[in-house]
């Protein structure tokens, strides 16, 4: 624990974690092109609606994972 005052030094963030954290917008973003030619129905929703909704989901997810990485670095930092 910081010092009264003092700025708690902030680590860079794993590779790892950027990659998880960059997977969600990556996919949101970038891959509309690959599949928005096609009207399929999955379960009857169109397919860029069912993409759409899954990535929310799939964000989740994924920050979930990185908070989970980022934790256990900060546990094994810590001296016992």
């Amino acid at each position: 624990m910081p010092a009264t005052g003092e700025i708690p030094a902030v680590r860079k963030p794993a590779g790892v974690t950027l990659l998880l954290a960059a997977i969600p917008f990556l996919a949101l973003c970038f891959s509309v092109p690959l599949w928005d030619r096609l009207y399929p129905l999955f379960f009857g929703l169109p397919f860029n609606l069912l993409w759409l909704s899954s990535w929310i989901v799939l964000s989740s997810l994924c920050m979930w994972l990185a908070q989970r990485i980022e934790a256990k670095r900060e546990q094994g930092d810590k001296p016992q």
